[in-house]
């Protein structure tokens, strides 16, 4: 009968509204009154919970041996004096311990290669998952200091000529030489194009391009007698960076003879005057 009242749909229907996505709403409301309406607030909760559920997994999803852990998201593009709050993480999940790992041990590996061999899966791990690990990430995962990571990846690069995939490299933080280098060698030593580079070391072409022409740019000024420090006021750079790109230039010529022109083709380095 028309207008006749559902008194069960009345009583109970209440219910359907006891959610965690309407508690947060009321909260936000209470606490940020000029937030927005209704639809607004509904909106901010609903947010919320998308966020916490990328940032939590139901114990059957994390296996023994792993870990979850927040990295920084590889596409978040570091900016100045920027805080760690301040950037996007994202989470991922970790093979802390491995089958491998424990053979190791038990075949008396040094602790040196085991703890490099962890550093470089987890790395990696990351990375496929949209994420990046820094030095102080791996040191607290594997119980050690962030210098002795430094130590280890870097030896794992200059030894297998890959890059690691780690903020420090990837977002160009910190004082982290060895992935310039590789660059700077697949290009000028390998004759490797930059598409190829861009892909084997974990890099964007436009990243790869600004590393080669620095490096052209400093060795230039280098040519024409130009010291670091003037090198660095000419380029408006730090004359740390300035020295980097120097090491790698002075490393091309003794290994191998070879040198970058203008155009970015190889040949060979005139001798210096």
């Amino acid at each position: 009968m028309a207008g006749t009242t559902d008194y069960v749909r009345k009583k109970y229907g209440p219910l359907r509204d006891k959610t965690l996505q309407n508690a947060l709403a009321c909260c936000i409301a209470g606490q940020f009154p000029r937030i927005g309406g209704p639809r607004i607030q509904a909106l901010c909760a609903e947010m919320i919970l998308e966020e916490v559920a990328r940032h939590v997994r139901p114990r059957e999803h994390v296996r023994h041996g792993q870990v979850l852990w927040m990295a920084v998201w590889k596409d978040a593009r570091p900016r100045r004096y920027q805080r760690i709050a301040e950037t996007e993480l994202t989470p991922v999940v970790l093979d802390l311990s491995t089958p491998d790992d424990v053979e190791g041990r038990i075949g008396r590996v040094g602790w040196g290669k085991i703890l490099q061999a962890k550093a470089v899966r987890l790395c990696r791990q990351a990375h496929e998952q949209d994420g990046l690990l820094s030095n102080c990430d791996l040191a607290e995962l594997l119980g050690t200091h962030d210098s002795r990571i430094a130590e280890l990846l870097g030896a794992y690069e200059r030894e297998t000529g890959t890059v690691v995939p780690r903020r420090a490299t990837i977002h160009d933080v910190g004082t982290s030489l060895t992935h310039k280098r590789i660059i700077c060698h697949k290009r000028y030593a390998e004759g490797k194009d930059v598409v190829a580079i861009a892909r084997e070391t974990y890099h964007s072409i436009e990243s790869v391009d600004r590393y080669l022409g620095q490096y052209d740019r400093v060795r230039h000024c280098r040519l024409e007698g130009l010291t670091a420090p003037e090198t660095a006021h000419a380029l408006d750079c730090s004359v740390r960076l300035v020295q980097e790109y120097l090491r790698i230039d002075e490393d091309l010529e003794r290994s191998h003879g070879c040198a970058a022109s203008g155009s970015g083709d190889n040949a060979h380095r005139p001798p210096r005057g």
